[in-house]
């Protein structure tokens, strides 16, 4: 048992953190199974974030009067309990307040797997366990999201994380620790915490609207848009051999990995088609980022600072809210992006079906069946596929049809794409600008 209590702890890291962006992919499904609006459903990844980012400080203030054990017990078996509930909620409600008390659960959960794993590892290495935890939690969030809803169901997405919940309550409870000190204090680390909150943010834009770009406006299965952001999580895991071979000084690094991110969302916006392979180039440059800034910027936030779980209460904090003002700047950006491209894509459909090689009756019953799926869809990239599967044709026309059913296709994949492009553009915009906070003022010289 004593071998797997750090893996165990790790994992539940990685667990929590992944549950700020696993239900990416399933927002779709969770939509059509709950009867829910796109904002409701909004809310179940921005809830949990929230309410993530708002309980990590005081969740953390409180651990230094209760043993760790407990305080990580509890939090874990809350986590494992809402995960439940998750998986069984009826209503839209019902599941946003279920990720409310999953994310307190999931802080009392992280401060205190910081402190057990410092205990049972040393400071250097069980730091450097927990933020790599975190990371791959957090970069891996919608790929295993993703297949889990392909596969099975987006309530498998919860249903999951109980086992391994479960074991991981009597590993807490295991490892013998005494409240943390509070009595050395030092200052939180203030441009660390306030350039991870903006690169939580510009992550948002590959995290969160990458998946929705895939899914949504290119038509792709979540299995296959798992698969495909796969590249983020693996990247991330090549940069710190990556850092640790070139070894640049810390600020350097964390500069470089704020620009890669800002280039590869700019190469996410301008993709020259809908080809996944257009993809692949950028979501690297973005994961590499993400590797040599968050660990990095973790690490300097709460390394050698006391008391310890107040400090990556802070950067908990500061990620889960940056998380959140991402979605707030990002969200109404695509979204009335997607509206205003609806009008010149339906003239383009219009255009398309005019100059088809089909009878004019055809096109005429094409041209009503395009109308009701576009009328019933609105809001959102339309499935077209409905509109064709209910025509008559006749044999010699179904060539035609189906060239002209392409042709659709590929027009509303170009809208979609253009439409999520001002996002990835000002989401490079906010990695930049966390590059920005590393510029130390100059000194006053007297």
């Amino acid at each position: 048992m004593r071998r797997a209590v750090a893996p165990l702890l790790a994992v539940t890291v990685a667990m929590v953190l992944a549950d700020s962006a696993v239900v990416t992919l399933a927002l779709p499904d969770i939509l059509r199974s709950l009867d829910a609006s796109v904002g409701q459903v909004a809310w179940v990844l921005i809830a949990y974030n929230l309410v993530l980012g708002l309980a990590a400080v005081p969740a953390a203030t409180t651990l230094s009067r209760v043993q760790p054990r407990m305080f990580s017990a509890v939090g874990i078996a809350v986590f494992a309990g809402s995960s439940v509930w998750c998986a069984t909620a009826d209503s839209i409600e019902v599941l946003i307040a279920a990720r409310c008390l999953q994310a307190v659960g999931g802080a009392l959960s992280l401060v205190a797997c910081l402190e057990q794993l410092v205990e049972e590892q040393g400071e250097r290495r069980g730091l450097a366990t927990w933020v790599t935890a975190g990371v791959i939690g957090t970069a891996a969030g919608p790929v295993v999201g993703g297949l889990l809803t392909q596969a099975i169901s987006w309530q498998a997405i919860f249903v999951v994380q109980v086992p391994l919940a479960v074991l991981a309550v009597p590993a807490a409870l295991s490892v013998a620790s005494v409240p943390p000190a509070d009595w050395e204090r030092h200052r939180p680390a203030v441009r660390a915490n306030v350039t991870l909150a903006l690169m939580s943010a510009a992550l948002t834009a590959a995290l969160f609207l990458l998946v929705l770009l895939l899914v949504e406006g290119w038509g792709r299965s979540p299995a296959a848009a798992a698969v495909t952001v796969s590249v983020v999580p693996v990247a991330a895991l090549a940069a710190r051999p990556l850092a640790h071979l070139l070894r640049p000084p810390p600020e350097v690094e964390v500069a470089v990995g704020c620009f890669l991110v800002a280039g590869g969302l700019l190469g996410l916006a301008i993709p020259p088609s809908a080809n996944l392979a257009w993809t692949v180039a950028p979501q690297a440059l973005v994961g590499l980022g993400l590797g040599l800034t968050v660990d990095r910027l973790t690490s300097h936030a709460i390394g050698m600072r006391l008391p310890r779980a107040r400090h990556a209460g802070w950067t908990i904090g500061a990620r889960h809210l940056g998380v959140v003002l991402g979605l707030a700047v990002l969200t109404p950006v695509f979204t009335a992006d997607l509206r205003d491209a609806q009008v010149p894509a339906q003239e383009a459909i219009t255009a398309l079906v005019l100059d088809a090689p089909l009878p004019p009756q055809d096109k005429i019953a094409v041209a009503q069946a395009l109308g009701r799926e576009l009328a019933t869809q609105q809001g959102q990239v339309p499935d077209l596929h409905r509109a064709f599967s209910t025509l008559d044709l006749d044999p010699e026309d179904r060539p035609a049809a189906a060239r002209l059913q392409s042709d659709l296709d590929e027009q509303l994949k170009r809208a979609a794409t253009w439409a999520f492009r001002d996002s990835f553009i000002i989401g490079a915009g906010i990695a930049l600008l966390a590059m920005l906070t590393l510029v130390r003022p100059p000194r006053r010289t007297s």
